[in-house]
């Protein structure tokens, strides 16, 4: 059991986990998790760890979006925005890049989560492991990681 679950244990949260064979070949992995499990890709939503200014952010929106640099930083009250280098992500959250969840991480991060997800009842977020996924209620993202929509 991986941390984002043992935490979603934790807060009772409802919640149902989906399993698929990672290729470690693939390095596009919400849209492997999409295309394995036969969900629809914009309903599928990866977590990326974003430095701002020097300080990280979590970043969680749709596997088809690629996260805007410029509109991400404005969210945030910053002025430059760069994606995280895997190490310091990997360090920062506990988690593989791949596997990386927004839930349980080793450090609380500022989350945005993409108003795209205001679009569905459930959405789909690694649950701490490549080729585990877990679908929630956006909500969930919202209450246990403290996050802020924004159109990024």
């Amino acid at each position: 059991m991986t941390p984002a679950i043992k935490m979603l244990e934790k807060y009772k949260i409802k919640y149902e986990i989906l399993k698929f064979e990672h290729d470690p070949l693939d390095q596009s992995f919400a849209n492997e998790a999409a295309e394995k499990l036969n969900l629809q890709a914009e309903q599928v939503f990866k977590t990326l760890l974003v430095d701002v200014d020097g300080v990280l952010h979590v970043a969680v929106l749709p596997a088809t979006r690629q996260v805007d640099l410029k509109a991400f930083a404005k969210a945030c009250k910053g002025k430059k925005a760069m994606l995280a280098d895997t190490k310091k992500a990997q360090n920062t959250t506990g988690y593989l890049i791949g596997g990386i969840s927004p839930f349980a991480q080793k450090k609380c991060l500022n989350t945005l989560l993409h108003c795209d997800a205001k679009r569905f009842e459930i959405i789909y977020v690694s649950a701490g492991k490549r080729g585990l996924e877990v679908a929630v209620a956006p909500s969930v993202i919202n209450k246990l990681c403290n996050a802020t929509l924004g159109d990024f």
